[in-house]
């Protein structure tokens, strides 16, 4: 997927810069403590973005597209902030973005624990009540960026929305 890797460099603030063939980009070192839980293995595979819909709220077409912005957008502001590397791999590969859907609260949430569980970024969107849906009603999980096998493992099964 990168070609050949080779390292370039120790860049400032321990990063590894990492020539991957078409551009070089910082990769975090494996002791640096905002790496989180990424390995650095993680950071050359294909990483995607999970969008689960809930289908039994039978939004329109636009709320279930706005519930999938607030999504996306909680889950990049999360990751900037824990998994920056992970990020920046993400939106070199054009930040591919899924949408799934699933039958109803229940299952988003015990979609969201397993994300919890093995440590995958996630924002869980609940509905403001102003339009639609009533307000505190689960709408979508983001799930991501994250590395795709570990993305398929909980969502693999679900249908595309």
């Amino acid at each position: 997927m990168f070609g050949v890797i080779r390292p370039l460099a120790w860049g400032s603030e321990r990063k590894l810069i990492v020539a991957n063939g078409d551009s070089d980009y910082e990769a975090e070192s494996e002791n640096e403590s905002d790496a989180g839980d990424s390995s650095l293995a993680d950071l050359f595979t294909e990483h995607k973005m999970i969008l689960v819909v809930r289908n039994d709220l039978q939004m329109t077409k636009g709320k279930a597209a706005a519930q999938c912005c607030h999504a996306t957008l909680g889950c990049y502001k999360k990751a900037i902030r824990r998994h920056p590397a992970i990020v920046k791999v993400w939106e070199r590969s054009g930040q591919p973005k899924i949408t799934v859907q699933t039958k109803g609260e229940e299952s988003l949430l015990i979609l969201q624990a397993q994300a919890e569980s093995v440590g995958i970024n996630h924002c869980l969107v609940r509905d403001a009540g102003r339009t639609q849906i009533a307000a505190g009603s689960a709408t979508v999980l983001g799930l991501g960026p994250a590395p795709k096998h570990k993305l398929d493992q909980i969502t693999g099964d679900l249908k595309l929305y």
